[in-house]
């Protein structure tokens, strides 16, 4: 899915754009889809945090999907050509970069595959989340801010279920060109308040819909009413 066409389906969503993360099979793909999720999260193998599944699974899982699903495929792998790799192992639509590779190793990722939407999480641990956000306006196709902490003995790079300084979010929202996605500890009771807040793009939701480790229709159901009363 290219860049544009992201940003195209993002914008006819007003703020309402709902990725379901951390699909653990195709029955939860097509359970997220079915409650309305407009794209879907296949987290590949990470340093820590909840939901990874083999490269395996996630290329499986791709194929049974509905021709027109959003799928993001989330990469811990830190340089273009592993990235790249990574992709045709498990070809998604979009490409959800969870370590920061810098401005060059986007630049080339978006070069090598301009048919593919390239998204880069930026972890909103400080105020120098704002500089990190800066300086990929316009290289990347959109930006993620997520909770984590990249730079720990043991990074964590999402998945934490936890919020982070949304007054932060909000300034880097306010600040890039690009379209932001807002993820970390979102639930049917608070996304109303991160909707007025942050006013991004749209959201990116795990463990607040979960319960036990699996997708809860409760919770989604709850969780876009909520959205769409807002």
């Amino acid at each position: 899915m290219k860049g544009q066409h992201f940003r195209e389906r993002l914008a006819a969503r007003d703020g309402r754009f709902v990725k379901v993360c951390c699909i653990q099979d195709i029955s939860e793909a097509l359970a997220a889809l079915s409650a309305g999720a407009d794209a879907l999260g296949f987290v590949a193998s990470m340093p820590s945090g909840p939901g990874p599944i083999s490269d395996t699974q996630i290329a499986s899982i791709l194929k049974q999907l509905p021709a027109e699903t959003c799928s993001f495929l989330l990469t811990s792998r830190e340089t273009p050509n592993d990235i790249l790799q990574h992709l045709e192992e498990c070809p998604a639509a979009v490409v959800q970069v969870v370590r920061d590779i810098g401005q060059d190793g986007l630049a080339a990722l978006r070069e090598s595959r301009p048919d593919v939407t390239w998204v880069q999480v930026v972890h909103v641990d400080s105020v120098e989340a704002i500089e990190r956000a800066l300086k990929i306006d316009e290289i990347a196709d959109a930006i993620l801010l997520d909770s984590g902490r990249p730079n720990a003995a043991q990074p964590t790079l999402g998945g934490t279920g936890e919020t982070h300084d949304w007054e932060i979010s909000k300034t880097i929202t306010q600040s890039v060109s690009l379209p932001v996605l807002l993820a970390g500890g979102l639930r049917p009771n608070n996304i109303a308040l991160a909707r007025h807040e942050v006013r991004p793009a749209g959201f990116d939701l795990c463990s607040g819909i979960r319960v036990e480790g699996r997708l809860d229709a409760v919770r989604m159901r709850d969780f876009f009413e909520a959205l769409e009363k807002d």
